[in-house]
């Protein structure tokens, strides 16, 4: 049985968590957050490649659904689905383990380059007509995450 996602985080963030202080101290907060939130978005760009190859076509939403349970494995996530189709997929995040978990680890102020940057990064290497616009997540201190994925039909 794989990993869960969430354990997979932890223990990512605790070694990034590092990197991140040590790269704040040489160069400053701001080029370290650039070069973590890059590093991160390429991890997730290939992670979204490697799923698209398992799957062995090019994936829909009803595709995306199937592997959103290795994202909210062991309450990592609690969601409220409002729509799924194979062009839309919208659903609120009620409950992030994610980022209480950083927040327990200290790493809150780095959270959303942690985790949240992955989602529309994901989308890139998965299918990139998919689009992901979201007005608020926890993370950042919203009362919940609202993502509303859709696939964008004038990509080739």
């Amino acid at each position: 049985m794989a990993m869960p996602i969430i354990e997979r985080r932890r223990i990512e963030a605790e070694i990034v968590g590092h990197l991140y202080r040590e790269l704040a101290a040489r160069f400053g907060e701001g080029p370290a957050r650039e070069a973590i939130d890059a590093a991160i978005r390429k991890a997730a760009v290939a992670h979204g490649e490697k799923c698209r190859a398992e799957l062995g076509h090019m994936p829909d939403f009803t595709d995306f659904e199937a592997i959103l349970p290795a994202w909210t494995a062991e309450d990592a996530l609690t969601i409220e689905v409002k729509e799924v189709g194979p062009d839309r997929f919208s659903y609120d995040v009620t409950r992030c383990r994610y980022a209480e978990t950083y927040k327990e680890m200290g790493l809150a102020g780095i959270g959303a380059l942690l985790s949240c940057n992955r989602d529309a990064a994901f989308c890139e290497g998965y299918n990139p007509a998919m689009r992901l616009e979201r007005t608020e997540t926890i993370m950042e201190g919203g009362r919940r995450c609202d993502f509303r994925y859709r696939l964008d039909k004038t990509t080739d």
